[in-house]
């Protein structure tokens, strides 16, 4: 089996998705400092892990991943958005993000909060357009689009960020972090690897078994990146080390400590690499992409 050079593969599939951001926010409309608002936080240096396993799923299915980057793409518009709207003061109150001042820094509370309705709004202009993608049918469509739009809101992403705002300063709970990290961070991950068989049209056991490997490599970069938030470089991280301890976060390293958090991620890791036994050569990109969510350093 030929090994795949992930940072080549990633390098690849990232310039796909900003290719098409490129060409999508072409010329931007009225008021100009919106448009400069969205487009500062999505081009701020994300890897855009969200609509690369999209792809890569896709082609674990069989598919061209050409087909479906715009409909990859719009996991980076609700990534990004969920983003700018934690920065903010009423959330976590963050003035760096990618090494950069964080929206609201430049463009101010209000204009911040409006970027990331306009990109949070314009993801599902994309999802409902059929005549973007190529061979994808609309019914395929849509049952990707209800699968990230239900992973985005209050019983998906949303969800775990308003459990995360209330626990602050609360008693140390596994259920209640299970749910934090579950619904904040696994639950889109899961759908954008979900969403490359949704597009494919594939069966039952093969979406299934990426959905397992979706959650599990959600869980796991959550666990390394509240890991790194206590041992990461503010250099790489690009955001400041020790926020979440700052504003008594629940998180795994608390509960657990840094070392039996460490175990948990790589035991997840495990089990996401496990899912994909179902598959050949095809889910090589997947299967590194988990290797690489456990060694990441920023």
């Amino acid at each position: 089996m030929q090994k795949v050079e992930i940072k080549v593969y990633l390098k690849e599939k990232k310039d796909l998705v900003d290719s098409f951001f490129q060409g999508y926010f072409k010329r931007p409309d009225r008021p100009p400092v919106l448009f400069e608002s969205m487009l500062y936080s999505l081009f701020a240096g994300g890897k855009r892990l969200r609509p690369i396993l999209a792809l890569a799923a896709y082609e674990a299915c069989g598919g061209s991943a050409a087909d479906i980057v715009p409909y990859a793409s719009t996991l980076e518009l609700i990534h990004t958005y969920s983003l700018i709207h934690d920065d903010l003061p009423a959330m976590d109150d963050d003035d760096l993000r990618r090494g950069k001042p964080t929206n609201h820094r430049v463009y101010g509370e209000a204009m911040a909060i409006l970027a990331g309705d306009a990109l949070l709004t314009e993801a599902f202009c994309i999802l409902s357009d059929p005549g973007l993608g190529r061979n994808i049918s609309e019914r395929n469509l849509m049952r990707a689009a209800s699968e990230i739009a239900g992973a985005s809101g209050c019983r998906g992403m949303v969800a775990g960020q308003a459990q995360d705002i209330i626990s602050e300063n609360g008693e140390p709970d596994p259920a209640v972090l299970e749910f934090i990290h579950t619904h904040k961070t696994a639950c889109l991950i899961r759908a954008s690897v979900k969403t490359g068989p949704l597009l494919y049209g594939s069966d039952d056991d093969v979406t299934a078994s990426l959905s397992l490997y979706g959650h599990k490599i959600g869980l796991a970069f959550q666990v390394i990146d509240d890991i790194l938030d206590i041992e990461g470089d503010e250099k790489e991280t690009g955001k400041p080390v020790g926020s979440d301890e700052r504003i008594n976060k629940m998180t795994y390293p608390r509960l657990y400590g840094v070392e039996k958090s460490r175990e948990m991620a790589g035991d997840l890791i495990s089990e996401a690499l496990s899912a994909l036994d179902i598959f050949g050569p095809g889910a090589g990109p997947l299967r590194e992409i988990a290797h690489y969510v456990f060694k990441r350093r920023s």
